[in-house]
């Protein structure tokens, strides 16, 4: 096995950089984030669950991102302790744990459904969903955006950043609006039910469904370890210490340090982890927490007033049209156009941020981990990776439009992928920064319950997911 990977080096000992700026002058990460989680979940996967059943369990939406912001305090804590990615500090436990993220990552989000979603979104803006043009021409225009976004600009994070945060933008502005346009009381009502109706899960959802809609309450999968990508080219903590992804068609690519950091026990070093932890916190709790939860309900809303009623369960690639169409009745041509422009925005913000944290992801495991790798800069694999995973989505949707496959399979299918990777990697998360962090930047006895019970959780279903698949199999 020596021979496949390469030694992984001591952490190099070195003071905490000392945080200078005030938090709004280095906001952004958790924004990014917040990018990824209002994707597929929020306005695909949430509103057809109560579309289905109603609002009875908006309670699960809710605690979905609330986990997930646990996982993502303790994401951060190891970057901002570190400069390293958490994958760096899972292969430290185990070399193994290098190729099996790099197949989790891989089998989480090979299949472009956001693209796809993405694609059939803009087509219904521009021309209606019936108008010209196949799933995979409209997934190639998406897919064509994303690569002049990511290579456009000299500095990779820069670019995703003020993407994704004007998307955001556009996302809560236009499900405010909607909001006003389609509120009534009796909705309001129903859906202050669903969230203290602790518990209930409607009988006709199996144990699968429930675990998907549960992942994707928030980031989910792999995507929540994106977090440590955006900490470190935003220079906070020890990222400090590491130069930001620079665009490989744009210069000359610096040497990026394949390890990382640690620091000595003193006092002015608590001092300065102190505050870079409590920047953490504010950016996940501000970002992620409150404005994830406030745009999920949003989302449950538009759908608990306007299909539920109705009755309407949409078809698969017919969700966003068929609010559209709804919101078109009470408010005219106006009302459509600004949920379709929500349906773009949330969705091409996701697919955005995907391709950049799947390309940081691999690009990160290869460059550090195997041998003959640091041959290449960090760059340009990750430059590899991203046109490889670009083409391959347009390639991907192809095949799937002509088998008929639905981009909602595309999308469950990741969600369920994704709460395996998060069975694995949430335990494994609070077991390295337990190990290998100085005393007090290790997690405390608050953080340390709310990830095992997060880790409870996710084990928890994955195994139920099992014995249910098992079962079905043999005509249980």
């Amino acid at each position: 096995m020596s021979r496949i990977y390469q030694p992984l080096d001591d952490f190099k000992i070195v003071e905490l950089p000392e945080k200078q700026l005030p938090f709004w002058k280095i906001a952004g990460p958790g924004a990014i984030l917040v990018g990824l989680s209002i994707g597929a979940g929020e306005i695909v996967i949430w509103p057809r669950i109560a579309a289905e059943y109603g609002g009875g369990m908006v309670w699960a939406a809710v605690l979905g991102v609330f986990l997930q912001l646990w996982i993502n305090f303790e994401v951060g804590r190891w970057t901002i302790a570190t400069g390293e990615t958490v994958y760096t500090g899972y292969s430290r436990i185990w070399r193994g744990f290098a190729p099996l993220f790099i197949v989790l990552t891989v089998v989480g989000w090979i299949a472009p459904g956001w693209a796809r979603a993405s694609g059939l979104a803009l087509k219904a803006l521009l021309i209606g969903p019936d108008g010209w043009g196949s799933d995979t021409f409209w997934t190639i225009i998406t897919f064509a955006a994303v690569a002049f976004i990511l290579f456009g600009p000299k500095m990779v994070y820069q670019s995703v950043e003020g993407t994704v945060e004007a998307l955001v933008a556009v996302v809560t502005i236009g499900l405010i609006l909607v909001a006003i346009a389609v509120g009534s009381m009796d909705t309001w009502k129903e859906l202050g039910s669903g969230l203290i109706n602790v518990g209930y899960k409607h009988p006709d959802m199996s144990v699968k469904q429930m675990f998907i809609a549960l992942v994707f309450a928030g980031a989910g999968g792999t995507a929540n370890l994106f977090y440590t990508f955006y900490l470190r080219d935003k220079n906070i903590g020890m990222g400090a210490q590491l130069p930001g992804l620079q665009n490989p068609l744009r210069g000359r690519s610096e040497t990026v340090p394949a390890t990382g950091f640690l620091f000595e026990e003193t006092e002015e070093n608590h001092r300065r982890f102190t505050a870079w932890w409590r920047y953490v916190k504010r950016d996940q709790m501000l970002f992620f927490w409150a404005l994830n939860t406030f745009t999920i309900l949003l989302f449950i809303f538009g759908a608990l007033a306007v299909l539920y009623p109705k009755g309407i369960v949409p078809e698969a690639g017919k969700l966003i049209d068929d609010e559209a169409e709804i919101l078109k009745e009470i408010w005219g041509a106006p009302g459509r156009v600004i949920f379709l422009l929500v349906g773009v925005a949330t969705l091409f913000g996701t697919q955005l941020a995907l391709v950049d944290g799947v390309s940081r992801s691999i690009s990160d495991i290869i460059y550090t981990n195997f041998r003959g790798a640091r041959h290449r800069s960090l760059s340009w694999w990750y430059l590899l990776v991203a046109g490889i995973w670009i083409v391959g989505g347009c390639v991907i949707t192809f095949v799937m439009e002509q088998l008929n496959v639905s981009e909602l399979g595309f999308l469950f299918n990741a969600a369920y992928m994704g709460g395996f990777a998060m069975a694995i990697y949430v335990p494994l998360t609070l077991y390295m920064n337990r190990r290998f962090l100085p005393k007090f930047a290790k997690p405390k006895r608050f953080s340390t319950v709310m990830m095992l019970i997060a880790s409870a959780v996710y084990i928890g279903f994955a195994i139920s997911s099992i014995v249910w698949e098992v079962k079905q199999f043999f005509g249980g």
